[in-house]
């Protein structure tokens, strides 16, 4: 591990100033990630800024009927919180269904969003990756690529956004509150990650010297027929090979506002305007949710190992939007797929 400096900010405009002045330093809340970006060589940061005791942890309604979610509101304490459970239930399982409890109670719903994106050669520092060292070249495309991204991928980088928490905000359309030198931004949560295309290295539009501070929820949550649906190698502990966060609005049985997004194929939270139009005013059943699966996975692209992925993503989609459309979401604690 390589020496660094350690300090303490003192509130949000400390926080930016000492950014700012050291372009190498990196902010450090619950650590979950950037720890073992550490310790792998990948991350080596000249200074570490705690900023874990900022007073950032209230979620409170908002005048507007939305939710304001503080950045370092653990992310434990964010999924069992009443608000969120009853009013955001999807929020609440896509939290629940990533990591372990340790991790979770740890780890700050600011420092999910900017996690960094997965891949074992971005992890492994013996190999090129463009990430790591632009225009060095992308191993995973003709390597072991089986975790690797099947949608909005480009020659220069295939990896995969690992969060689970960000596909529901993606579904709930969430707003990302951050300040920097040049003061408050909000950004709207489809435009806060990037896809690779030939600046890899950047996950997320968040400027180096800015810090998130609140993820907003706007009034609607979908807290009646929603599901989270997680497909991974083992039930305990592991990223998503497919994930699917669905929320409908019915009238009887037919679909009048439809909200899909994927994880664990794109560099980004997944969402088509094409696939959710394609439900609008459908029915309810496999036909719909089988035309709306082909159009989110338009354009899928399978690398050799992750071939499977296309075929699983389809068949995850078609049992999400039927789980939501019965009002049955995916249970976190009987995994069992039903």
């Amino acid at each position: 591990m390589i020496p660094f400096q350690y300090t303490r900010a003192n509130d949000v405009a400390d926080a930016i100033k000492q950014i700012a002045t050291d372009p190498s330093a990196k902010f450090i809340a619950g650590g979950t990630n950037l720890i073992d970006l550490i310790k792998y060589d990948v991350a080596a940061p000249t200074r570490l800024i705690d900023i874990s005791r900022l007073p950032l942890r209230n979620v409170e309604e908002t005048a507007t009927g939305g939710v304001l979610i503080g950045a370092l509101v653990p992310n434990t304490d964010l999924a069992y919180h009443p608000v969120i459970e009853q009013r955001y239930p999807l929020l609440s399982r896509s939290i629940l269904a990533g990591a372990s409890q340790q991790l979770r109670n740890m780890a700050s719903t600011g420092g999910n969003l900017v996690q960094r994106t997965r891949c074992f050669y971005f992890y492994d520092v013996a190999t090129p990756c463009n990430k790591r060292e632009p225009g060095s070249g992308c191993s995973a495309i003709d390597g072991i690529n089986r975790i690797n991204a099947i949608l909005g991928t480009s020659d220069s980088c295939i990896a995969t956004h690992p969060s689970d928490m960000c596909v529901a905000l993606a579904v709930l359309e969430a707003i990302v509150h951050v300040v920097g030198p040049a003061g408050a931004r909000n950004i709207a949560f489809a435009d806060f990650h990037r896809l690779p295309g030939n600046t890899p290295q950047r996950d997320t539009n968040l400027e180096p010297d800015e810090i998130i501070t609140a993820i907003e929820l706007p009034p609607k949550g979908f807290s009646a027929n929603y599901s989270y649906l997680k497909i991974r190698d083992r039930l305990s502990y592991a990223f998503a090979l497919v994930s699917v966060a669905a929320a409908l609005e019915l009238e009887g049985d037919t679909i009048k506002e439809a909200r899909l997004a994927l994880g664990g194929v794109a560099h980004k939270p997944w969402r088509s305007s094409a696939a959710e139009a394609a439900l609008l005013g459908q029915r309810a059943d496999r036909a719909a949710f089988t035309k709306a699966a082909d159009w989110l996975l338009h354009g899928a692209k399978g690398y050799g190992h992750n071939d499977f992925k296309i075929g699983l993503a389809r068949r995850a989609i078609i049992r999400t939007l039927s789980q939501a459309a019965r009002g049955t979401p995916q249970s976190i604690s009987d995994k069992k797929i039903r």
